[in-house]
């Protein structure tokens, strides 16, 4: 490869990434674990039809742990929460986990097959479980009960299930625990026995919003006593709450009294200390039941994964000190402890979604499960990390040296509010764009809202910024990592604040010189669909073209066909219905719909029941097909997020067929440009 880089127009450049690549470039990797000595994982798996599978890294490699076709997965509110456990420290003694198709409890035990501890439900999917405690001869997990396929009606308990099989005929064995709130999180047994706790909250707040640390004595019997608040309550989210390992009875409770999610230890009467009070976020918003960012190692200290806009692994000890792996990653996800050792998924700028092992006796972070080069599970002779942690299959392949170096930036809008966003900047090791040209931008506008995205090398976004099209992804106010107030700075104002930051960082761009004020587009899916159509609406002579992801768009029929956990999200996004019904109608992606003249194409899986067709649909009635191009995909068998490969490459295909005419260039044909 030469050293001067050949001049071609922005978005013309060749790149060997294509849609079919970066679809399946970023494996999909959750819900690490162990399994005995060995690391564990959920991972999509596109190619068989995107179940999710276990996989597990042994002396021979890395392997699937069940037999072929389960799908380890969890529907609970519709996100999900940790759907497998093992049942104890040895691996013979086999684990439990909730099977996608029928939602149904399975044991499984090495050298046999699967076998369902719950009953069925009425229908496919109506008993639900997740995040699971093991109880003597019982599992002690979280059960959700729903109506129907839409979840828009739905009852959780905390329920006991017997190891042994017998409810899977007589639902009459399931006990039932505790139902103290409407959601709840699984239950955590103190070491002994003796107690439990659970986090709870009620509609119409959001887990980020209110949430109560409840605790409950465990009687002889097997049932709990009265549970009692322990910490939490009006304006202060709990998000995590574990055990110390030392048997003190100390509880370690993620929550936000002073604005921040830092770790509080909360003694048996019932009193609060932080640990390590800081302006940073030690926790991250609940959307899915089970997360974990801190967790107590059995030498009495523990791991905890903090920061501001990013994610560093750290262990906290006894006098406060926190000191931090010595490792590269800036995100850290599904983190699970065997009490020695703590496996997550972490990635960087530098380096897409891996399995890690850290062991803080030697402060060695190891590679479990490498990003391949097509982000398919590892062969199962895949070489043992060496030496230096790094296995010769896990060196980074050769795509990814056409990734960009992301950087952050902070503008200020109008108000001064700061406006946080990552920067991705065009960039092809072999081309560069006219001296006299600016590279046009993607403004991505990430789901959520109460969210973020994350610095790190990301093959969907290398997708564009190979190509010569910037992207600037923005962590508009409302978005985690920067504490409740900028969290807060959405409240009542969806549409508003999320659409204004956004015109702050392409404004911020063009001001600097980085990017063509003429070639400024608008991506997003979900909430992020949501800005962009709002955006297009509100901005016409700022974006000149639009991608739109299963977007939520009207929201006041969207409260009555959305599931249930996110039934009462707006009320503290917008206000509560009907006092605030003219605000839906003025913050509203649809209210100026007929107005809009910008181009785009919208994306929209058949089977959502987060943000359903209908939605999509009541913009497209509003559009005159002769004065907006626009075009409409739909996707059979696809949710809230999609999972297929093909259908992830056909959305990235017709995104850049969009912005190649709505911006100006003309992308270069099947990739000439091989990696070195």
């Amino acid at each position: 490869m030469s050293d001067t880089r050949s001049v071609l127009p922005y978005g013309s450049w060749p790149s060997p990434i294509e849609a079919d690549d970066a679809a399946r470039g970023d494996a999909l990797l959750e819900w690490v674990g162990f399994l005995g000595d060995d690391v564990c994982w959920t991972e999509v798996l596109p190619e068989e039809d995107g179940r999710s599978g276990l996989m597990r890294r042994t002396a021979e490699g890395v392997e699937k742990v069940l037999p072929s076709g389960w799908d380890v997965r969890t529907r609970v509110i519709e996100y999900g929460g940790r759907p497998w456990l093992a049942l104890s420290g040895r691996a013979a003694d086999g684990l439990v986990f909730t099977h996608g198709p029928d939602q149904r409890l399975h044991r499984w035990r090495p050298g046999s097959d699967p076998v369902p501890l719950s009953p069925p439900g009425a229908w496919p999917g109506e008993l639900r479980y997740a995040d699971f405690a093991v109880h003597g001869d019982e599992i002690w997990c979280l059960r959700e009960t729903v109506a129907d396929d839409t979840a828009r009606t739905a009852r959780r308990h905390l329920v006991a299930i017997p190891l042994d099989g017998s409810a899977a005929e007589d639902p009459s064995r399931v006990r039932e625990l505790a139902a103290t709130h409407h959601f709840m999180t699984g239950p955590r047994i103190e070491p002994g026995g003796d107690r439990v706790a659970w986090l709870g909250w009620d509609h119409p707040d959001m887990p980020w919003d209110t949430t109560r640390l409840m605790v409950a004595a465990v009687l002889p019997d097997g049932t709990l006593g009265a549970p009692a608040v322990r910490m939490g309550g009006e304006g202060e989210a709990v998000t995590q709450a574990d055990w110390a390992t030392d048997g003190s009875g100390t509880l370690y409770a993620v929550s936000d009294p002073d604005g921040w999610w830092n770790v509080h230890a909360v003694d048996r009467d019932g009193g609060t200390r932080s640990l390590c009070p800081r302006p940073e976020e030690f926790g991250e918003a609940l959307w899915r039941i089970g997360l974990r960012w801190c967790l107590p190692l059995l030498d009495g200290t523990l791991a905890v994964i903090h920061g501001v806009g990013e994610r560093r692994l750290g262990i906290l000890g006894s006098d406060g000190a926190l000191t931090d792996f010595d490792d590269p990653a800036t995100e850290w996800h599904f983190a699970a402890t065997d009490g020695r050792r703590i496996g997550a998924v972490a990635s960087s700028p530098g380096r897409r979604r891996t399995v890690v092992l850290a062991d803080p006796a030697d402060g060695s972070v190891r590679t479990v499960r490498a990003p391949s080069s097509e982000g398919r599970s590892l062969p199962s002779d895949a070489p043992d990390p060496d030496a230096d942690g790094a296995a010769p299959y896990a060196r980074t392949p050769a795509p990814d040296a056409y990734a960009t170096t992301p950087y952050r930036r902070t503008y200020r809008g109008d108000d001064g509010e700061p406006v946080h966003v990552h920067v991705y900047p065009p960039h092809h090791p072999e081309f560069t764009g006219p001296d006299d040209e600016l590279p046009p931008y993607l403004v991505l506008a990430h789901g959520g809202p109460t969210s973020r995205s994350h610095l790190v090398l990301n093959q969907e976004i290398s997708y564009f910024t190979s190509r010569g099209i910037g992207v600037v992804d923005v962590q508009y106010g409302g978005s985690t990592g920067y504490g409740r107030a900028y969290r807060e700075r959405l409240r009542h104002r969806w549409g508003l604040t999320d659409v204004q930051d956004c015109a702050t960082a392409a404004r911020g761009l063009i001001a600097e010189g980085l990017a063509d004020p003429d070639r400024i587009a608008i991506r997003g899916g979900s909430a992020g669909g949501w800005t962009a159509v709002a955006s297009i609406a509100a901005e016409p002579g700022l974006y000149r073209a639009a991608a739109v992801y299963y977007p939520v768009l009207d929201p006041a029929s969207w409260r009555e066909e959305t599931h249930d956990f996110e039934s009462r999200y707006l009320d503290g996004l917008i206000g509560p219905w009907p006092d605030t019904a003219d605000r839906y109608a003025h913050q509203s992606p649809l209210r100026e719909a007929d107005r809009i003249r910008t181009p785009f194409v919208l994306l929209q899986g058949l089977d959502d029941t987060v943000c359903p067709p209908a939605q999509a649909e009541r913009l497209l009635q509003r559009i005159d097909p002769d004065t907006v191009p626009y075009r409409c995909l739909t996707f059979e068998g696809e949710g809230h997020g999609f999972r297929r490969s093909a259908t992830v490459a056909a959305s990235l295909r017709a995104e850049l067929r969009l912005y190649a005419d709505a911006l100006g260039f003309t992308p270069a044909a099947a990739s000439s440009c091989s990696p070195s």
